[in-house]
This record gives C-alpha cells, structure tokens and sequence, in this order.
C-alpha cells in the first residue's frame, strides 16, 4: 500500500494533473514523508503544505499512512489523495474506522483543506500507548476520553501484577527467614552418640608424624602417643558408617588376639563439615605383607613364621568362641577383603590381621541377608564373587576368605629366599595375566572362565617344606569352594612344618605328606 500510495503522487505531479476541481474549490494537504525527512538536510519532506490538483469530476482528498507496531504508530506519509473514495470522513479530521487484523500498514483519507493535521484512531479498533514522531509532525488528535481510558488499562492491567508481585516477595522473604533459623537450630555435635575414648587415651594429645599408607575409607598415618608410635586411620566425614563398622569389630567380645592388629581407641576431631573420624591402633614399623615383600626377602623360617601368624589370626577370626566365667561370646566372622595389603608384619617377623572395615559378624539366629555381594579388592575375589552366585551361609563366606588366604600364601612363597633357583621380582596373584589394574570382567575371564591361579616354579618342589606348602596353598584356592582348606586345616599343617623348619631329615619330610585333615569350614 505504501509504494501505491507513493507512485500514484509522483505520477500526479510528474504528469501536471488539473488544479481545480469539479467546483472549482483549491485544497490543501499538510505533506510529510518520513524518509525523505530522515535524509533530508534541508527539512524537505518534513513539514510542508501541498496543493491538490484533483481531475474532473474527482475531489482533493487529503490523506494519511501509518504503521502500528503494538504499541505505538509510526507516521510514514502525509498529503493529497486525488482519487475519488467513498470512504474518505467528512470533517476536520482524519478517522480510521476500518482496521484488518495482522495489517502494519494504516490508511484513512478526509475531505477538506488540512484535514490531515489531525487522524483519531477508533478506540475499539486499537489505543496506542506510545505516538512514534518527527519534530515537525503535528501531534496526533485522540478522543476526548482517551486519556481516561489509557488511565483504566494501565490500572487494570499493572494493578494485579502489583498484588501478586507483593504474594511472591512476602513469600521469597518468609522462606529466607524460616530457612536461615532452620539452619541456626541445626545441632553443632553429631546426633550419634560417640564412644567413649579408650582410657588409655584420656586427654592426651596424638600428634599425627606423616602418612604411611592410602586405604578405601582413608589414609593411616604414623603418629605418636606418649611418646609410643602408634597408627592412626582418618576417615573423612561421608566415611563415618565405615569409621563405625571397624571400630565396632574391634570391640567384638573376646576379639584381642596376638595375630589380630591391637585396637587402642577412636576420636573424633574437628566440627561440621571439617569433621574427621579417627581409629587408633598399635603401629608396626615394617608395614603391610604387600610393602614388605617388593622390598624384601624371607628365609624359610620367615614363611613359616609370617604363615603361621596369618593361618592363627583367620582361624581366630573365623571361629565361634563360647563365653567363659561370665565373659561374652564371640561370634564367626569373615573377613571379607584379605590380601597381602590387609597382613601387617611385627618386628619379630610374625604378622597380624588389619582392616576390618568390610568384615561380616555371624549372630546366631539372626540371618545373614543377600546385601553381601561382590565387596573386597577384585583380584582376591573367589570365583564364586566373581560369578555372583555366593550362598549367602557363614561357611561360604569363610571360604571366600580361604581362597584369598591361598593367594596371599603364594605372594610369600615366591620371595622365599630357600628356592633352589633365582628368586623372581614381586608380583601380585595374577599380575603376569591381567596386569596391576585389572577390571572385573579381567577376573571373570582368568578365574573362571580359564580357571587360571598363580603359577609355582618347577624348582619350588625341590626344597620339601615348600612343596607341601604348595600342596596347601592349591587346596586354599581351589574352585570348588567346598573342596577348599579351612583356617584351622591350615593352621595345623603350617604349624608342623613350622616347628620342623629345615634342615630335616627325610624321615621327618615324609611326615609332613602324610598329614591330612578335614576341609571343612567349621572350627
């Protein structure tokens, strides 16, 4: 419509259109054009008057374009409409009174002399907030009660905004302030009751020296306590349950046991969210099985004595103690995580079992539950962890524990200095197969699938202690979780061999085959 209306007026003047109309009447037309305003330097386009030159029989309208965007009309063009329209307004003033829906293009036309100057919008068709003009633009006419009426929608229309903005305020500052007494009411000590300290601790300061080791739950630390090292495991804070499941197996009735690591105490140090947990315990200077083997060889009376400690310490743990004179009874437990890492070695070079973070208590008439899956360090699994298909009894998880015990056995007698033949670099069970850091499915394919288990040397079986340690150490880690040794089986072949260490005489070698027992879990 814009580009119609503009040809139509340079055609008109171009061509020189007649100057009077039908009455002989002139009229007048203010002219505006709002780009040639906008580019204009001179004004022209701006704010003029024009003269209409209508035909014969054809009357000198006056008109006006415009462009609604919403809100607010922009003004594009002013001036002289010669074509006969029926529905140009009679009067002094410009009405628009039809309007399309979705149209940004506006027209009205008038009769009479400068009747341009002044367009009224029809209220019901559309009441804008906002007049888009140049500086020589004639403000627009509106209603009389137009003023009114913006006044009403502005009320209607800010006024429930205003309440529910009020709503939410109110609401956003109550939840601030009951938040923020909710959070000053939380208690500033832990809602569980901590356990006594062990009276050997009293108030005396533990002043931590530097760390010896990274475990599951948290690092241990060498640390002093009257002048006596001692060990000291910090659990951070989301550890807390494990902090309470170790401290609670050490305190198990009738749990102190030469072969089991002396348990001193617990603390705990620190407030909210700097809170730490400690478990303390007698330290040993040479560290764990695993630490002890990389750097270190063992004679046979070594084995025999680490062996011993180790067979001594699980069948302690292993058995059912009945109380004596008034004294508590102890139940079965399983380990759950033994590896050479969990074995620590005492300055005598006998050793003593740590970490029972994992460790599972048989209550007699209480079940045992299936929330005991796959836990422990993957390459000590049994094959039945690794398969998922544990009968959840006590036996089968003392079994589990036996099967680990081979493995440990083995890492010991492959540093055996008493090898008729060179003594290998050490290697975890499996190392040579799956590497340091094997996956889950590593160990179902080696252990289960392949059946694989560490291999001995050839030349092992020439020294006869170690052979029948090798004897023992396949039936630990047999497949068939049944078929396998228990502690106190183990127990009682390493104690024979321990107390024949060699050299021996043959007769006494041919004892040690002959020495069988039951394979039963039960002790």
């Amino acid at each position: 419509l814009y580009f119609v209306i503009a040809a139509h007026l340079i055609l008109s003047q171009c061509f020189g259109l007649p100057s009077l109309n039908s009455t002989g009447d002139l009229t007048f037309c203010e002219k505006y054009n709002e780009t040639m305003c906008k580019n204009s330097s001179n004004g022209e386009g701006c704010n003029s008057t024009e003269e209409c030159k209508p035909a014969e029989n054809e009357k000198g309208n006056c008109y006006v374009l415009w462009q609604n965007n919403s809100k607010s009309f922009t003004i594009k063009l002013k001036g002289c409409w010669v074509p006969s329209h029926d529905g140009c307004s009679s009067g002094n003033r410009c009405v628009e009174t039809r309007r399309e829906p979705n149209v940004q293009l506006l027209f009205c036309c008038c009769e009479g002399s400068m009747c341009n100057q002044k367009m009224t919008i029809s209220t019901s068709l559309f009441t804008p907030t906002a007049v888009t003009k140049t500086s020589t633009v004639a403000p627009v006419s509106r209603a009389s009660n137009s003023h009114d009426e913006v006044i009403h929608i502005l009320v209607y229309t800010l006024l429930p905004i205003l309440v529910i903005a009020s709503f939410i305020s109110v609401g956003y500052l109550w939840y601030r302030k009951h938040k923020m007494r909710v959070f000053n009411e939380l208690p500033t000590t832990d809602p569980s009751p901590l356990p006594p300290p062990s009276p050997l601790l009293g108030l005396r300061p533990i002043q931590l020296i530097e760390v010896k080791a990274q475990g599951r739950f948290g690092a241990v630390w060498k640390a002093m306590l009257n002048n006596e090292p001692v060990a000291v495991k910090i659990f951070p804070p989301q550890d807390k349950n494990s902090w309470q499941e170790e401290q609670s197996m050490y305190k198990q009735p009738q749990m102190s046991h030469e072969n089991i690591l002396h348990y001193i105490g617990v603390e705990r140090h620190g407030e909210h969210m700097q809170v730490e947990y400690w478990l303390i315990t007698a330290y040993h200077d040479k560290g764990s099985l695993c630490d002890y083997l990389k750097a270190n060889l063992v004679s046979w009376g070594e084995v025999l004595s680490i062996a011993d400690s180790i067979s001594k310490g699980l069948m302690h743990l292993h058995e059912e103690i009945p109380g004596h004179k008034g004294g508590k009874y102890k139940p079965a437990m399983a380990h759950r995580d033994f590896k050479s890492k969990n074995v620590l070695i005492k300055n005598d070079m006998s050793a003593c079992i740590a970490d029972f973070g994992l460790a599972l208590v048989f209550e007699q008439g209480k079940p045992i539950g299936e929330a005991h899956g796959q836990v422990g360090t993957r390459r000590y699994m049994a094959p039945e962890v690794l398969e998922g298909a544990i009968n959840f009894n006590r036996d089968a998880f003392l079994r589990i524990d036996m099967y680990a015990c081979g493995l440990v056995l083995w890492e010991l007698l492959s540093r055996c200095s008493a090898q008729e033949g060179p003594v290998d670099q050490y290697m975890l069970p499996f190392e040579d197969t799956v590497g340091q850091h094997p996956t889950l499915e590593d160990m179902q394919e080696a252990v289960c699938q392949k059946k694989l288990r560490p291999k001995f040397k050839d030349y092992w079986r020439k020294h006869p202690g170690i052979s029948s340690l090798c004897d023992t150490i396949e039936e630990c880690f047999d497949q068939d979780a049944e078929a396998r040794l228990s502690a106190s089986c183990v127990q009682e072949r390493i104690s024979f061999l321990y107390k024949t260490q060699p050299p021996y005489p043959r007769t006494q070698m041919s004892m040690v085959k002959e020495i069988s027992c039951s394979t039963s879990t039960s002790n």
